[in-house]
């Protein structure tokens, strides 16, 4: 539970480390999660915060309804350890009617 608690400050700090200086700025308890997780990116523009509130209740939406999510449910379901259970979801993504969905949304996004 702790680290997924972190992933959004690790993803952050990746990104930093890879497109700025590496240092995280420190959150901000004014702002929500979206806002903090762009801000620790390095983006403090007000509309980015709402895109990115957008962009994550979309996502956060998805998950329970799509193959991956649905197949770890269901062999979670089965007292499996987590692990199997994950990589059970993980080759949901190997159909191209799941998988590629992201690369589609970000290819829409790109010709936006």
């Amino acid at each position: 539970m702790n680290i997924i608690a972190q992933c959004t400050t690790v993803a952050a700090l990746i990104y930093r480390i890879k497109y700025f200086d590496g240092k995280l700025p420190s959150m901000d308890p004014s702002l929500d999660w979206s806002a903090n997780y762009a801000k620790m990116m390095g983006n403090d523009d007000p509309l980015f915060y709402d895109y990115m509130r957008l962009f994550q209740t979309l996502h956060c939406d998805h998950e329970g309804g799509n193959v991956s999510a649905h197949t770890v449910h269901l062999v979670g379901s089965t007292l499996a350890d987590p692990y199997i259970s994950y990589a059970a979801g993980i080759n949901g993504l190997a159909g191209p009617l799941h998988g590629a969905a992201n690369a589609e949304v970000l290819a829409m996004i790109l010709k936006l």
